[in-house]
């Protein structure tokens, strides 16, 4: 009689061992995370791999269009070594002498860069400020550290983030100033009639990259219909 005990107590035992450790990698992160709110609790490393190299990627792509902008709109600043520095300042660990949009949210230095009115004339910092720092804003990013080891990034700000990109890209092509003439040269064909589209190119590979990142979260990218009324949305609301 104690032998089919012992046995059946055996067997009890090993079953509970496997519970503890299959528990124990699902909170390594080996498998899955908690999706109800958007945030994954944890993360695989190929999932942390893939936003590291998003990050990278999209600072290298959104500096290049900040250089690709002055060039193409060199009235917002003339001198090459301002633009430089501006550069710098908000892409790398230069401090920025600007004052009074550098520390406000992401959502109201774009607004700034398509405002008719604004405090800052140089638009194409505005810009390059605020997209940069809607990244960071959605990405959790935390000043001079651009590859976080522990990343928890909310759906939500995802797509927000997603929205306010694809708004930018909408109002480059379309708002004007008082002379009826677009804020931003961008896509415009040149004396030659060749036409440079590489700022279409940046844009649609910093939002496909948004979208692949929201899809691994658990969502789906939306489309949108953009009217002249249409705001940036807070990022960290």
């Amino acid at each position: 009689m104690s032998r089919p005990v012992v046995g059946a107590m055996s067997k009890t035992v090993v079953l509970i061992l496997m519970a503890f450790v299959l528990s124990g990698l699902a909170g390594c992160g080996l498998s899955r995370g908690k999706t109800g709110d958007g945030v994954r609790d944890f993360f695989t490393p190929t999932d942390v791999s893939i936003i590291r190299h998003h990050l990278q990627q999209y600072r290298n792509s959104l500096r290049d269009f900040t250089v690709r902008l002055y060039a193409k709109n060199p009235k917002y600043e003339k001198d090459p070594d301002r633009q430089r520095r501006k550069i710098e300042a908000i892409f790398g660990p230069l401090p920025t002498g600007e004052q009074v949009y550098v520390y406000k949210p992401s959502h109201e230095i774009l607004t700034a860069a398509f405002q008719e009115e604004v405090a800052e004339q140089d638009r194409v910092y505005l810009l390059s400020l605020g997209l940069w720092k809607s990244i960071k804003e959605a990405y959790n990013i935390r000043e001079g550290d651009l590859f976080l080891s522990g990343l928890q990034v909310s759906l939500k700000r995802l797509q927000r983030l997603h929205h306010n990109i694809s708004q930018v890209n909408w109002r480059l092509k379309t708002y004007k100033d008082k002379s009826g003439k677009l804020l931003f040269l961008t896509n415009e064909a040149g004396k030659d009639g060749y036409l440079n589209m590489g700022y279409e190119v940046i844009m649609t590979r910093i939002l496909t990259r948004i979208e692949d990142d929201i899809i691994m979260r658990g969502g789906l990218p939306e489309q949108y219909m953009f009217r002249m009324s249409t705001m940036f949305v807070g990022i960290l609301i």
